[in-house]
């Protein structure tokens, strides 16, 4: 018997193999709750696609300032030494590749790679993709962060994406509540299990096959 990791050990597990040093972008969603798990002593530095630079962890009730807020626009801190930039200027950080790691949720991904993370095809969904595409194709390492099944209990990891692309071949590792999945040109190799989880039993809630180890 095994019991899903939560959102918050999600961001927890992925914190910790953010290596030292590192210039990190937040996606929105469930990538902004890496921020508040990233391991004491750490010199992490993240990136906000709205103009922020030294991105600290959410603060608290009674520090929130509405005038500093992510791409998301929740309230976040500024850690010394942070700065703020135009927007424009962001967007030069993530398309000239000076990001080592960019963390995006997801809806689907592929076995190759391939993402899909702003439209389920919808009609009355958001018209544009934003700064997704700009992010998956300009950071060195795209790692996404997403429950391993949708609601319906449908695998969002699958041999090929049904819903419109973020981008092709983006995606370097996989972390959901189940398991932690490396994107190799050999297919999905599973990097690590949660306890009490089988390889059998991962595979029949993956929709793509995966290498063991």
């Amino acid at each position: 018997m095994f019991q899903p990791l939560n959102r918050a050990d999600m961001a927890r597990r992925l914190a910790r193999d953010i290596p030292d040093g590192s210039y990190v972008n937040l996606g929105i969603g469930m990538p902004v709750l890496v921020a508040a798990h990233l391991p004491p002593g750490r010199e992490i530095v993240l990136h906000s696609e709205n103009g922020i630079l030294g991105m600290g962890p959410p603060p608290a009730d009674a520090e929130i300032d509405l005038d500093l807020i992510n791409a998301g626009k929740q309230p976040v801190t500024l850690l010394r030494g942070g700065s703020y930039f135009h927007h424009a200027d962001s967007f030069a950080m993530m398309r000239g590749g000076h990001l080592d790691i960019c963390v995006m949720g997801g809806m689907q991904v592929a076995a190759n790679g391939d993402l899909a993370n702003w439209s389920l095809g919808r009609p009355g969904e958001a018209p544009a993709v934003g700064g997704a595409m700009d992010l998956a194709v300009g950071a060195r390492s795209v790692y996404i962060l997403m429950e391993h099944n949708a609601r319906n209990g449908e695998p969002k990891i699958v041999e090929r994406c049904a819903y419109p692309l973020t981008g092709a071949g983006v995606v370097d590792r996989i972390y959901t509540d189940l398991a932690v999945i490396d994107v190799t040109p050999d297919g999905l190799r599973v990097r690590d299990m949660i306890d009490g989880m089988t390889f059998k039993e991962l595979q029949a809630r993956t929709g793509a096959p995966l290498l063991d180890g």
